[in-house]
């Protein structure tokens, strides 16, 4: 198993550091599936309030709930996540790597797109986790052991990834 996570402390950071890995990856032709986060255009939009894109061409989702302002509790939308899952899986038999923008509450608890990550194991495809510290402990008994840290630095992802796709036509170093 080929499996890398990436942490850092700090709302968003994780999320900002997969996006730029994704963008040295995507310009040297390695075709991504799974999801990257993206920024909001709502000024109004609560902070928790989140879309991912999938990869490698979209469509952006929204993966929370629009609850209100006085809302105080999870905005993740699960059905949103579940759907997105599917959507991914499906995209992973054309695909060089798998990214995982986050592994949070519902990859933790079993259900998200942890099965996205065991098909990835699977087809033996890379992957690469964002894991926050909520959910390192969780994410760490999923991997086994397998899974090695990278320091969060998006060079250094792009390096372990171009290291495991040399090989592939089109992907360049």
């Amino acid at each position: 198993m080929k499996i890398a996570y990436v942490t850092l402390p700090g709302r968003g950071r994780i999320d900002d550091c997969i996006a730029a890995a994704v963008m040295h990856l995507e310009r040297r032709g390695v075709r991504l599936c799974g999801t990257v986060a993206t920024l909001h255009d709502d000024s109004d939009a609560h902070p928790c309030d989140r879309r991912v894109r999938i990869l490698p061409d979209g469509p952006a989702t929204r993966i929370s709930q629009a609850l209100g302002s006085g809302s105080r509790g999870c905005r993740l939308d699960p059905s949103s996540i579940e759907n997105l899952a599917m959507d991914v899986e499906k995209r992973l038999a054309d695909c060089h790597m798998l990214v995982i923008n986050k592994f949070g509450k519902q990859e933790s608890l079993g259900r998200g797109l942890r099965s996205a990550i065991v098909r990835a194991v699977d087809l033996r495809i890379p992957i690469l986790v964002g894991v926050n510290a909520l959910n390192l402990s969780a994410f760490l008994d999923f991997a086994a052991g397998a899974a090695i840290r990278l320091d969060a630095e998006p060079e250094v992802i792009a390096g372990w990834a171009l290291s495991l796709l040399a090989p592939y036509e089109g992907v360049t170093g």
